[in-house]
């Protein structure tokens, strides 16, 4: 796998390559992932739901991400690694550095938050303390008590409008990459096209400037649910690497994610 850094995720959207992402979180998936030439490995907070059976994302910590980005990274030295900073984890710029200072010493590129303009400052603090940040807008899973439940957000003319404003915003205050996720893919496009840096989608339509899915959902290994946004990549395959050029493939050649793995407005 070659390295990959901003500059070069920042030059794939300014060609049109389409960027590929997945979730990680041990050795040797991450070198699955890396050999097979994904550009983008996080460590999701979903290892909470993936890995240890729990209904959310909240209870998870940053000692439980720091440990599952050193077994990324073992796996995969040269990855572009993005790690989650964890539910209250930046309630402040000091906590919010000394938390992501934690990660990046685990072996991330880079961290990524939820949420809008109040995060503003905390980018700024991040950004200066030599932190790079990967904001993230649309549904927001370590909010999802507060906005009741797992449920496509911007799909009114207001929510679009303050969405789009809220990725200039976190653009403006320093961060580098953008994830959207479950919003309608229209606005996808438009957040996209309304900012510099690139917008990697989970459920926001194939014309942003790549995708990422959650490893386990792209595998099929979920048998109770599989959400609308996502395939199994592994069904009429037979081989896990087979799956994951598939998807790879499947993503620079805009075929996934198709309308059927979409949300309209």
């Amino acid at each position: 796998m070659s390295r990959i850094r901003t500059a070069g995720l920042l030059k794939m959207k300014q060609e049109g390559k389409k960027i590929t992402a997945l979730t990680a979180y041990d050795s040797s998936f991450a070198k699955l992932f890396a050999t097979c030439g994904i550009d983008v490995l996080l460590v999701g907070d979903s290892l909470g739901m993936v890995l240890q059976g729990l209904d959310s994302t909240v209870p998870v910590t940053t000692t439980e991400v720091a440990y599952h980005t050193r077994c990324v990274r073992a796996g995969a030295p040269e990855a572009f690694v993005i790690a989650d900073m964890p539910f209250m984890t930046y309630p402040d710029p000091a906590t919010a550095c000394f938390e992501g200072a934690e990660l990046m010493r685990a072996g991330a590129n880079m961290v990524k938050l939820e949420g809008g303009e109040w995060l503003v400052e905390i980018v700024q603090a991040l950004t200066r303390q030599g932190i790079p940040v990967c904001a993230h807008l649309g549904l927001l899973p370590q909010s999802v008590n507060v906005i009741g439940g797992y449920k496509v957000q911007g799909r009114d003319e207001d929510g679009a409008a303050a969405l789009i404003n809220q990725a200039r915003a976190l653009e403006a205050a320093g961060a580098q990459l953008l994830v959207v996720e479950c919003i309608p893919s229209a606005l996808g496009e438009q957040v996209s096209k309304a900012i510099n840096i690139p917008v990697i989608g989970i459920g926001a339509g194939n014309q942003t400037d790549g995708q990422i899915l959650v490893m386990h959902d792209m595998l099929g290994m979920n048998a109770d649910y599989l959400p609308k946004f996502t395939k199994n990549f592994l069904t009429g395959r037979d081989s896990l690497k087979a799956a994951v050029e598939a998807y790879i493939n499947e993503v620079r050649n805009g075929d996934f994610p198709g309308p059927e793995h979409s949300f309209n407005s």
